[in-house]
């Protein structure tokens, strides 16, 4: 009966062993359970927390170029004043412009016929001047009347090349000049004083004379040959000045 008893007792310590054996099984794959679900909480926390740190990043990105957006219109607010203030400006200019050009349309319808009248009166000059250079001076008049019908000369331009050779008329009246020429079939010396004489000889010294404004022809005068020899001279430089005597017709009675 104690035999027996014994047995029993072995086989339940054996059963106590194995089922504690047992549980510390399911205990230790309990645990690995455990580990490998805090492994996975680490690694979706660390994949938060990138989430999170990119999502900051963003955040601060976005607000720098908020603050940049709000820069720029601040200065586009300030260019667009500045803008407004010269459109402003360029508008006002513009209407000057235009009450100036109506000013000059207006000058411009004037000044035409004046300058027309100022043109015919040159011509009409040049021919009852003495005749110096007549080629030269028909020809500038010939170049204005062909520039005054062109539409691609302006009105202040044609006025501008009429006083010049207004200018140069003028300047003919207080110059001395010697240039060559012909008379009748004869080549010629001319001395020019200003507009009180004009007088020729030939290059030999055989023959020389003065333009009668009074019978409006060429007459020869041999007696005035040294001083028409000696003004020569001193037109080309070619002496000091000095006292020119020339013959001078006094202005004819009645117009003539």
């Amino acid at each position: 009966m104690s035999i027996n008893r014994r047995r029993i007792r072995r086989v339940a310590m054996t059963t106590a062993v194995l089922a504690g054996l047992s549980g510390l099984g399911s205990y230790a794959a309990s645990l690995n359970d455990v580990v490998a679900s805090s492994d996975r909480y680490m690694v979706a926390q660390a994949d938060s927390q990138k989430r999170v740190d990119k999502l900051a990043d963003e955040r601060e990105n976005m607000a720098e170029e908020y603050r940049d957006t709000l820069r720029q219109m601040d200065s586009l607010k300030l260019y667009n004043h500045q803008l407004d203030a010269q459109l402003k400006d360029q508008l006002a200019e513009m209407d000057t412009i235009r009450g100036e050009e109506r000013t000059i349309d207006t000058a411009n319808i004037e000044i035409l016929p004046l300058m027309q009248d100022m043109l015919a009166t040159l011509k009409q000059f040049i021919e009852l001047d003495m005749p110096f250079l007549l080629e030269e001076r028909k020809a500038r008049i010939a170049k204005l009347e062909e520039m005054m019908p062109r539409a691609d000369v302006t009105v202040s331009e044609k006025f501008r090349r009429i006083v010049e050779t207004y200018q140069i008329e003028i300047d003919y009246g207080r110059t001395l000049e010697v240039y060559s020429g012909r008379v009748e079939d004869k080549d010629v010396d001319f001395l020019r004083i200003g507009r009180t004489a004009l007088l020729f000889q030939t290059p030999n010294g055989s023959e020389t004379g003065y333009w009668d404004r009074h019978q409006q022809k060429w007459v020869v005068d041999n007696g005035e040959a040294d001083d028409v020899r000696q003004g020569l001279k001193i037109a080309r430089k070619q002496t000091a000045p000095d006292l020119i005597v020339a013959p001078v017709l006094a202005a004819a009675s009645g117009g003539k």
